[in-house]
């Protein structure tokens, strides 16, 4: 469920006019619906109650700070795989208590980072993270709870570029060799093992794969223990996926039988680390048409956003509702029409031969469930400024990140000394 619909034909995000938004901060822009996250977070967290889980929010998929403070306030931690996602979970007033810091490359000074900030836990993707996690952790005087992120070789079924838990994907630790690897990271100073995580991949749409990994799992968990392993936590993280188009993803308390049937009986505290289910469907991009430019045989409808503002349709082939500005009245035709950005790319394309009410130059058209992977993936490609974004509260609206300004593009860059006429005189040799 989210909160954008049409009140008297025209677009609202809950009770705010789509129309008087892009008015006041043009477009495009991504507006996010504080009464959909809540409920998502609330739905998902009823479910799980009697597990009392900790959830904690994947920064990757939304990292606006108000997207965070919004989940934190209603009880969320975070689960970070950068340093920079990790300052922003900070700064959106999440306690390093109530973070994991995941990700399969942390350099040295990222997990020099999580020790500093005393993290709930690291998990661990590699032995030599955990030969330099130990270094670090030690140096400091330190000591790390930390998990071990197994790979139990379980195709998600799910998109193949999201797909993270079979023997061929880069993530974890073979569940094969894990049983030496906790071994080894309990003879490792300032190491406390006492997690397993796993993640399997994102939006997935059955239960039947979590339900393999997860019984995986908790078989390792039973090794470990009986070879005196002290595992008292699991991290079975995300994944679970939403209705973009047809899907029927599990309900969160079919999901949440599930996770009791599999590992309840060990007696462990659960980690989960939703994203996409949360924020998906709790955004939408907003753009305008540009122009209407017929082809021969397709009608094209060229708008102000682009692939650089969306990547998923190029790069998942992903599908996106189309929200018009206007709600098209009963009985309207609709005709196919590609739905195009102005980026120089045959890619930029967001639909192919969509079915499309009559459009014009100036509608206001957005995409729907674009608040996971959307505004976090944009890039400025094209020398494309960055959208901004926007927070809707009931009939209040903030903007929580400025569009950036061309000024602010350029700054970024700088001359070499001996390009700019002010370098005379101080070259640089060698």
């Amino acid at each position: 469920m989210n909160h954008f619909d049409y009140r008297n034909g025209e677009l609202y995000a809950e009770d705010v006019a789509i129309a008087r938004i892009a008015e006041a901060v043009g477009t495009p822009f991504y507006c996010y619906s504080t009464a959909t996250l809540t409920r998502h977070y609330k739905v998902l967290a009823g479910a799980l109650a009697d597990m009392k889980p900790m959830i904690c929010y994947a920064v990757k998929a939304n990292s606006n700070l108000a997207v965070i403070k919004t989940l934190a306030d209603l009880g969320a931690g975070a689960d970070v795989v950068s340093e920079g996602e990790l300052r922003r979970a900070l700064a959106a007033g999440v306690p390093p208590g109530r973070i994991i810091y995941s990700g399969v490359g942390k350099t040295r000074e990222e997990l020099a980072s999580a020790v500093e900030h005393g993290v709930h836990q690291v998990n661990v993707e590699s032995l030599p993270e955990l030969e330099a996690l130990s270094e670090i952790a030690a140096a400091r005087g330190a000591a790390i709870d930390i998990a071990i992120r197994v790979n139990p070789n379980v195709d998600a079924e799910t998109h193949h570029k999201i797909s993270t838990g079979r023997k061929e994907d880069k993530f974890g630790i073979a569940i094969e060799d894990a049983v030496a690897a906790y071994a080894r990271a309990a003879a490792l100073p300032a190491i406390n093992p006492v997690s397993v995580a796993v993640h399997i991949g994102s939006q997935l749409t059955s239960l039947t794969p979590f339900r393999a990994a997860f019984m995986r799992i908790a078989e390792l968990t039973q090794a470990l223990r009986a070879q005196g392993h002290d595992i008292r936590r699991l991290d079975l993280g995300g994944g679970l996926g939403i209705p973009y188009r047809n899907e029927t993803p599990p309900a969160p308390a079919d999901y949440a039988a599930m996770v009791r049937d599999t590992v309840g009986g060990l007696g462990c505290e659960i980690a989960i680390e939703p994203g996409r289910m949360l924020v998906g469907n709790a955004g939408i991009l907003v753009s305008r048409v540009i122009y209407i430019k017929e082809g021969h045989d397709r009608r094209f409808v060229i708008v102000d956003a682009a692939m650089n503002d969306l990547i998923r349709p190029a790069l998942y082939e992903s599908y996106h509702a189309l929200l018009p500005g206007r709600e098209p009245t009963p009985g309207t035709a609709m005709e196919p029409a590609d739905i195009v950005g102005p980026v120089c790319e045959t890619g930029d394309t967001f639909a192919l031969g969509r079915p499309a009410p009559p459009l014009v130059t100036g509608d206001l058209l957005a995409f729907a469930t674009a608040g996971a992977y959307g505004a976090v993936m944009s890039s400025t490609y094209n020398a494309r400024p960055l959208a901004p974004e926007v927070l809707v509260k009931g009939d209040a609206y903030a903007v929580v990140r400025k569009r950036q300004s061309y000024e602010a593009l350029l700054a970024l860059d700088s001359l070499a000394d001996w390009q700019d006429d002010r370098g005379a005189g101080r070259r640089r040799t060698g």
